[in-house]
């Protein structure tokens, strides 16, 4: 699957940023984007990132372990392979893959390697690949040109912090919430439904991303860690713990 991602042309004819883009945006993604992004910066094509921290594997429980994963994105597509290995108990892993290609999801769990925990979804689509692709847009602040309407994101203002980016893909299309900081950064992402298996169920779940400790790389302001949980009636429950390791970029050319 790897080797696909960035096979599909995806957006075409911009290759470098320009301020002028961002005119008629709502304002908190303005501010954004001029303090993530620098005029000519080049478009992000690609990325490869690892990630380490704790993951917890049950919905039914907050219980945490430690995992690393790695992650490659292609933002012309657009589509994302994580994989992940979960330390459960002394030499006993959990392996997770988790992606988005072509219209399709993908979740996939395999314990010691060989042991199928959860098989993935035949078809990949529906409700699957939606919670996919809001996951790689939620990530889109490790590659912030992808954020840009010339990059097929839409999006719509909700007032002076918050503004709904909208990304569609084939026939599939999701929409997240940004709300945005004192420093016009993003400081979460969420959506009102997304996604949660629960046993052998599927959940329509409250559910936000948190971002902080921004740095710059390539010339771009990225967040270096952030956390994702599910907003349950019973108060909030955080599943993914993560700080990035490498971060290596492709650009257009």
């Amino acid at each position: 699957m790897t080797a696909k991602l960035g096979a599909e042309p995806g957006p075409a004819g911009v290759s470098h940023f320009d301020p002028a883009e961002l005119n008629n945006l709502p304002a908190p993604v303005q501010r954004y984007l001029r303090a993530a992004l620098t005029a000519g910066q080049p478009m992000v094509s690609g990325v490869h990132l690892t990630q380490s921290g704790f993951l917890s594997l049950s919905p039914a429980s907050a219980r945490s372990r430690p995992f690393t994963a790695d992650q490659h994105v292609a933002t012309r597509g657009p589509g994302f392979l994580w994989n992940a290995r979960v330390d459960v108990f002394a030499g006993l892993s959990v392996r997770l893959h988790d992606g988005y290609l072509a219209g399709a999801g993908l979740l996939h769990a395999l314990l010691l390697d060989f042991i199928d925990m959860a098989r993935r979804q035949r078809d990949g689509g529906g409700e699957l690949a939606r919670a996919e692709l809001m996951h790689f847009l939620a990530e889109a602040p490790w590659y912030p040109t992808a954020l840009l309407p010339s990059q097929g994101v839409q999006w719509v203002a909700v007032d002076a912090r918050r503004a709904d980016a909208t990304l569609t893909d084939g026939a599939v299309s999701v929409t997240l919430r940004f709300s945005f900081g004192d420093a016009g950064l993003v400081e979460t992402v969420r959506s009102e439904a997304r996604a949660r298996r629960v046993g052998r169920a599927i959940v329509m779940t409250r559910w936000e991303g948190r971002w902080k400790d921004w740095a710059i790389r390539d010339g771009m302001r990225v967040p270096l860690a952030g956390e994702a949980a599910w907003l349950l009636l019973d108060g909030r429950r955080t599943y993914w713990r993560g700080r990035l390791g490498k971060l290596r970029y492709r650009f257009s050319s």
